[in-house]
């Protein structure tokens, strides 16, 4: 596989309707927020996350597309996994903690992890521990999402008719709470390093995979949690040269998300409300522009 040879940024818009895109545990679940803005906030994690699930989806039991950071997945028996297949016997006195001492080895241990899983060489990771496999820095980054406009939480209260235990029986229901946004429009900027991508053998394929993952990731992740979430835009800018041909704010300033005509004065309640512009005229040279969704 082609490894790629072009620098990217993109910018990313997805909405919810009547659901918690990014719930905060050390909020009650709340939908994330920044605190001065009241703008909605989702984690480049929970954005991960839903990449990682359509990639299990898509590439299942197809080789080198197992993903490491998965649910209940022991790391360090994925480790072990690259010392295994490599057969590479650990150091007896520290078992696996180090890495073996002959570099190539060691570069080779990490190059199999990277080669193994999707995640791996698309995010990085970390993968010191107990069972070293090395670190890496992934060519791929996301930023954190935030809602166009200011969101307002909300706290319904939902009712079961059945009952955990017999003791209860003669309760008529069973109260619960859930807390959800009417609607809210998220923008995230992303970012994919070709030098990087050297490191770690994120290919023309990867990169494929990882713009059909954006567009339909949410298509595949449906719960009454979530509502409707919908990718609504996915703005790519390539670069010709590997290391750039513009900074990235540059070009992220192309890009404006603004309510429609007439329709300020009421809360958004659709990706109708809005309309995006794109200023491509002003593009600087070298960088090209490609809507994916």
């Amino acid at each position: 596989m082609t490894v790629i040879s072009h620098r990217y940024e993109f910018v990313y818009l997805f909405d919810v309707t009547n659901g918690n895109p990014n719930g905060d545990p050390d909020a009650g679940n709340l939908p994330r927020l920044d605190p001065e803005t009241n703008r909605g906030l989702v984690t480049d994690v929970a954005l991960k996350r839903k990449i990682r699930n359509y990639v299990a989806l898509e590439k299942e039991n197809t080789p080198g597309y197992a993903i490491y950071m998965q649910e209940k997945s022991v790391l360090n028996n994925q480790h072990k996994q690259a010392w295994e297949a490599l057969g590479l016997p650990p150091d007896k006195k520290d078992e696996y903690k180090k890495l073996p001492k002959d570099e190539a080895k060691a570069r080779e241990l990490t190059a199999w992890m990277c080669g193994n899983f999707f995640d791996v060489r698309t995010f990085g990771a970390v993968m010191t521990t107990e069972v070293n496999a090395g670190q890496v820095r992934g060519p791929v980054q996301l930023a954190f999402a935030e809602s166009i406009d200011p969101v307002v939480p909300m706290e319904v209260a939902i009712t079961r008719m059945a009952v955990t235990n017999e003791k209860d029986l003669e309760k008529e229901r069973t109260m619960g709470r859930k807390h959800i946004l009417p609607y809210g429009l998220y923008r995230a900027h992303g970012f994919v390093s070709a030098k990087l991508a050297e490191r770690t053998g994120f290919s023309e394929d990867d990169l494929a995979l990882l713009w059909r993952a954006l567009g339909n990731m949410f298509e595949h992740d449906r719960s009454a949690a979530r509502g409707e979430m919908a990718a609504r835009k996915l703005i790519v800018f390539e670069h010709e040269h590997p290391m750039g041909n513009a900074p990235a704010h540059v070009l992220f300033d192309k890009v404006r998300v603004e309510r429609t005509d007439g329709r300020g004065d009421t809360p958004a309640r659709s990706f109708a409300d809005y309309q995006v512009t794109i200023d491509r005229q002003a593009l600087p040279a070298g960088v090209s522009l490609t809507e994916i969704v």
